[in-house]
């Protein structure tokens, strides 16, 4: 690598910040070569620049080519260790760098999931998911751990962990002679009818209770355990506790189920996505055109708005549009929403362009507002518009009172929240190009970097 280019990589480096995230080396196509996760992506990504750098030795010749062709190196700031390792499953999955060498393949990681539609419901570690009818926690890096947690919990909470199909109303229950797991106490065998139904449901919404708990008096009241074990000489009981904590505390090495989604595990066909999507918001025929708006800003700063279009429900990226919003001061996203609608939509009104079917908005009930306000002021007819909600996932329907919350797995919500997140993307991704833009230009104006062309790639 020649020094001028070296050079150039370190000045932006300088400028990474000292938290955890991703970081993506690109070449001079723009193409990303390799993503990596970082503790600290300042100092992470400097080692691989350091002119002390031994890399043939400590990573192997395949990294070496990969720095000796990077040109420029992006990052994503994470807010934990564990937010960045998902994301970069994530984007390794989703880009394919050439230099990565793990992660590429179709694993996935494991969640726990507890059958709540069931009678009595059982709690299993698993990478598929049921469709519907189950309660989710994860996914979680380390699947041994999670395993060995789930045991130790079953000795808490004494919940089912067998595939057995057990009905309140079955009779013959009574004459079923339960497992081991109940012999030695940590089963309260429902499947013997040992166990009424709502006693074993308050059980199970203990251990609910728990899982969305930080856990630690469980960790603490055991740690005493273990150590009153010691103290009397019990080191095999002593031993099992240790183990059992040491699972416990593997659960915290997990990402959130809305967040950290992993598409491959609940895929959704496109068509029966469209066609529930269509009985969903009444329309005659399943829509064949969406398109969803998202905005993205840092506290009111370089504010981008984005545009994805989807046809027949798989991504149409001739159609992606970008937004550099231009009339908004601060921190006002119903205004940039009706900036963004009015600059996307008003060739409709002069009949240049058609509308979609369908105009998914990322947000509540006053982002659908905002972008009806905005179809008023043109004296325009919207199609149907829609929002979508975080967290609770409620999807908003324009001229409904109240908004819609579909089951987790329900084939329109994966639609929708698949569009979502790439209009998320999408326009995070032009954030962060407005953002190296502003960092330069302020740069050059205080004589830290040469006065070159700096190209955003066509904003509009």
């Amino acid at each position: 690598m020649d020094d001028k280019r070296l050079e150039a990589i370190r000045k932006r480096i300088a400028e990474f910040p000292k938290t955890p995230g991703v970081y993506l080396m690109k070449d001079a196509e723009g193409r990303v070569l390799y993503i990596g996760k970082a503790k600290d992506l300042r100092s992470r990504v400097s080692s691989y620049f350091q002119a002390g750098a031994d890399l043939l030795n400590t990573r192997g010749p395949d990294i070496c080519r990969m720095v000796d062709k990077a040109i420029d190196v992006d990052y994503l700031e994470c807010e934990t260790e564990v937010d960045a390792l998902l994301k970069e499953a994530r984007l390794i999955k989703d880009i394919q760098p050439p230099h990565n060498a793990q992660l590429k393949d179709g694993k996935t990681f494991p969640y726990i999931e507890i059958t709540t539609r069931d009678d009595f419901p059982g709690v299993y570690v698993t990478r598929t998911p049921r469709l519907k009818g189950s309660k989710l926690y994860g996914p979680f890096l380390n699947a041994m751990g999670v395993r060995d947690a789930v045991n130790a919990l079953q000795k808490v909470f004494k919940y089912r962990t067998c595939e057995l199909d057990i009905r309140e109303d079955d009779p013959t229950r009574r004459y079923f002679r339960p497992c081991l797991l109940h012999a030695i106490n940590q089963c309260t065998a429902p499947c013997a009818d040992l166990i009424s139904r709502d006693e074993y449901r308050k059980d199970i919404d203990r251990l609910k209770k728990f899982m969305a708990s930080k856990r630690s008096v469980l960790v603490r009241q055991m740690t005493r355990e273990m150590a009153a074990a010691a103290k009397e000489m019990q080191f095999e009981e002593a031993a099992k506790l240790r183990d059992r904590i040491k699972a416990i505390q593997s659960l915290d090495l997990s990402g959130d189920v809305h967040e950290h989604v992993q598409p491959e595990v609940f895929y959704v066909d496109p068509k029966k996505g469209l066609e529930k999507l269509a009985d969903l918001l009444g329309l005659e025929s399943p829509p064949r055109n969406m398109e969803c708006i998202d905005i993205a800003h840092l506290h009111g700063e370089e504010m981008a708005g984005a545009l994805v279009c989807f046809i027949d429900g798989k991504p149409f990226k001739s159609g992606y549009r970008r937004f550099k919003v231009g009339t908004v001061e601060g921190i006002d996203d119903y205004a940039a929403i009706r900036e963004v609608i009015t600059r996307r939509y008003r060739y409709a009104a002069e009949g240049e362009e058609l509308y979609p079917d369908v105009i998914l908005i990322d947000g509540g009930l006053g982002q659908l507002h905002a972008g009806l306000e905005a179809f008023s002021e043109m004296n325009l007819r919207p199609p149907m518009v829609i929002s979508l909600a975080k967290r609770e996932e409620e999807i908003y329907i324009q001229a409904r009172t109240a908004p819609v919350r579909l089951a987790r797995n329900n084939e329109a919500l994966r639609l929708l929240q698949s569009m979502r997140d790439e209009a998320h993307r999408f326009s995070q991704h032009y954030h962060h190009i407005l953002r190296k833009k502003k960092t330069f230009e302020r740069d050059v104006a205080e004589g830290r970097r040469p006065p070159t062309s700096y190209n955003s790639r066509g904003s509009s």
